[in-house]
C-alpha cells in the first residue's frame, strides 16, 4: 500500500460520499479533517478519566491535569520553546491574537504610536489591532501587497521606524498562500525596538516556526488546522513579556488570592487561562501533533507542493480562470475566480460533483479589494489529497464553465 493510501485510511470521513460521489475535501485551509487517533484520543478522555483540572486530589482530576499539562511540553518541542510556561492555551487563533492585542497593546501603546500589519491579514489579525489602536490613540500602518501576492518589503523598510511598537504579520496568507519571510521581518522589527506577533494559523501546518531560533516574541495558532480538535488555540510568548502583561480575562483558576479590596494573579501560564478550558481537546491535540510528526512535515510539504504545482498548471490551461496570488514562495492554497461565474455558484455546483471548496472573502476583505474581486473560490490541500482529486475539481469546473457559457 502506498503512503498516501495509508494516510487516507487514517481519516474515516474520507470514506463518506456526498451526493452519491466520493468526497473530495479541498478545504483543509479552513479546518483539517481528523484522523482516527485524534477522534479516539478525545473520546478516551470522556470514557476513561475525565474531570476538571487543577486542585482536584482524586485520580480522575490528577490524571486529566497531568495529561493536559504534558501537552504544553509537546507544543514546546513542536515550536522550539524551552519553557512550558510560555505556552498559553486558548480557544483558537482569534482569541490568541485578541489576548496579545489587548494585553500587550494595552501595556506598550500610547498616543501617536504605530502598529504595523499587512494587507494580506485575516480579519482576526486586523480588527483586534484596530480596536486597541482606537483605545490608545495609536495608528494602524498597513504594508501593501504586490501584484504577485508577495509583501512590499520596500514599503516595510521605509516605514518601519521607532514609532512602530508592534508588528503583527501572518506566516502564510490564508487567501494567497504566500509564505512571508518571518526571519527577516523579525530582525527588522527588533532593530527598531518593536515586538512581533506571528499569526501561524496556516503556517503551523506547513512549517512550524522555531520560535527560539527566529526570536519571535509571540506565535499563535490553532489545533484544528493541524488535524486536531476545534476549540483549542495556542499563544507562545516570551516569558518576560507574558509576566509584564496584564491578564486578558479574569475569573477562576487564574488567581492567587482574591479579597474585596484587591486580587493577585497566579503565575504563568495560569494567569492567562481563566475558567475551565477545553480539557479533552487539548489532550487530543497531542495525538494530532504526534500523528503529523510521524507522517513528517517534510513529506507533507513536498506532497502539497506537488499538488499545488499540478493544480496551478491545470487551472492555467482554462482561459476563464484567474488565479489570485502567484508569489514564487507559496503553499498549497489556490484562490481563483472564473469569468462570468460567481464563486458561490462554483462552490455550490462543485459540491454536486462531490468536491468541497471554500468560497467567499475568506475573512480577508482588504486583500479581496486589493485584487478587485468581492470573493474567490479557494482550494487548499491537506496531506490526504491526491492528483486524482485535483482532476475531479478540474473536470467539474470545466462542466460548470460550459453550463454558464
Amino acid at each position: 500500500m502506498s503512503k498516501i493510501d495509508t494516510i487516507r485510511q487514517a481519516f474515516p470521513i474520507l470514506s463518506e460520499k456526498v451526493h452519491d460521489k466520493p468526497v473530495v475535501f479541498l478545504d483543509t485551509g479552513a479546518s483539517a479533517q481528523k484522523p482516527t487517533c485524534v477522534i479516539e484520543a478525545e473520546k478516551n478522555v470522556y470514557e476513561k478519566y475525565y474531570a476538571n483540572i487543577h486542585r482536584g486530589v482524586y485520580f480522575f482530576s490528577q490524571e486529566s491535569t497531568e495529561r493536559y499539562e504534558n501537552v504544553r511540553k509537546v507544543v514546546c518541542n513542536l515550536i522550539g520553546s524551552h519553557d512550558p510556561r510560555e505556552i498559553i492555551f486558548t480557544k483558537g487563533t482569534t482569541e490568541s491574537i485578541n489576548l496579545v492585542a489587548h494585553s500587550l497593546g494595552g501595556l506598550l501603546l500610547k498616543e501617536g504610536d504605530q502598529v504595523m500589519i499587512t494587507e494580506m491579514e485575516h480579519h482576526a489579525n486586523i480588527v483586534p489591532w484596530q480596536m486597541i489602536c482606537q483605545l490608545k490613540g495609536a495608528h494602524l500602518l498597513v504594508v501593501p501587497v504586490l501584484d504577485d501576492g508577495s509583501l512590499d518589503m520596500a514599503f516595510l523598510d521605509a516605514n518601519l521606524t521607532e514609532r512602530v511598537k508592534i508588528v503583527a504579520v501572518t506566516q502564510i496568507s490564508n487567501v494567497l498562500g504566500t509564505i512571508n519571510d518571518i526571519a527577516t521581518i523579525t530582525q527588522k522589527a527588533h532593530a527598531v525596538g518593536a515586538k512581533i506577533l506571528v499569526d501561524g494559523a496556516q503556517g503551523i501546518v506547513h512549517e512550524p516556526l522555531n520560535v527560539s531560533q527566529l526570536d519571535v516574541d509571540f506565535y499563535v495558532f490553532s489545533a484544528h488546522k493541524l488535524y486536531g480538535p476545534t476549540g483549542v488555540g495556542v499563544v507562545y510568548g516570551k516569558k518576560d513579556l507574558l509576566n509584564a502583561m496584564p491578564p486578558y480575562q479574569t475569573g477562576g483558576d487564574m488567581i492567587d488570592e482574591v479579597t474585596f479590596e484587591k486580587t493577585t494573579f497566579a503565575p504563568l501560564p495560569n494567569k492567562f487561562e481563566a475558567g475551565t478550558p477545553n480539557i479533552a481537546g487539548v489532550i487530543a491535540f497531542e495525538a494530532a501533533i504526534k500523528f503529523v510528526q510521524e507522517i513528517g512535515f517534510d513529506y507533507i510539504a513536498a506532497h502539497e507542493k506537488e499538488l499545488l504545482d499540478y493544480a496551478t498548471a491545470e487551472l492555467s490551461k482554462i482561459p476563464e480562470v484567474r488565479i489570485i496570488g502567484t508569489a514564487p514562495n507559496k503553499v498549497g492554497v489556490i484562490s481563483f475566480v472564473v469569468k462570468g461565474v460567481h464563486p458561490h455558484d462554483i462552490g455550490t455546483m462543485l459540491d454536486h460533483f462531490g468536491v468541497a471548496v471554500r468560497v467567499g472573502h475568506h475573512c480577508a476583505q482588504p486583500i479581496m479589494r486589493r485584487f478587485g474581486v468581492p470573493a474567490t473560490a479557494r482550494m487548499s490541500f491537506g496531506m490526504y489529497n491526491t492528483k486524482e482529486e485535483v482532476d475531479q475539481l478540474i473536470d467539474g469546473l470545466k462542466k460548470i464553465i460550459e453550463m454558464f457559457s
